[in-house]
């Protein structure tokens, strides 16, 4: 049973307190979206604004998508929306993947045809973007409000990122 989205953004505003951060926020998030809209691939990309790219801070197969990898997606038509613009996205289809990722092979052959990403804003400033990917045409416009929800929640994580380039993590 999927529980109400004000109960889901509570119990995840509540991690904020604990301990192993950012991972537990980042883990807290994934789960989420897999209980509300499934997915087989999310990851969490960190904007590097000074080089109009990304780098992966969270991904929940590590093995084909290990975190730290820079990611071309700043200099994309995805990029110049999620990024950009700061405007949610989704596709579904192989066209769609294409259209968006620059590792498209990749995502396709890990049953990926579908795909939703929410920008992650902090202050006017684009700090990443939540993406969730998975089967057929398995993402409807409708979700995109609630996957933006759950991306803002990722501010606090993505500005304590360790390592985090460009100003990202948090002074002091």
């Amino acid at each position: 049973m999927t529980l109400p989205i004000s109960t889901t953004i509570t119990r995840i505003l509540r991690l904020q307190a604990q301990d192993n951060q950012p991972m537990r926020m980042f883990r807290a998030v994934e789960e989420a979206c897999r209980d509300r809209f499934g997915f087989r691939l999310l990851t969490v990309l960190a904007y590097d604004p000074q080089r109009n790219d990304t780098w992966r801070a969270y991904s929940s197969d590590p093995q084909n998508y290990p975190r730290r990898a820079r990611k071309p997606m700043g200099v994309t038509q995805w990029g110049q929306r999620v990024l950009h613009e700061r405007k949610s996205w989704f596709g579904n289809g192989p066209e769609d993947i294409r259209w968006a990722y620059p590792d498209a092979d990749l995502i396709l052959s890990l049953g990926c045809e579908a795909t939703a990403n929410a920008p992650i804003v902090w202050n006017g400033r684009t700090l990443g973007a939540l993406s969730i990917n998975g089967s057929g045409e398995a993402y409807r416009p409708q979700m995109l409000g609630e996957l933006e929800l759950l991306a803002s929640l990722l501010v606090a994580a993505m500005r304590d990122l360790d390592g985090c380039p460009s100003g990202h993590a948090a002074a002091g």
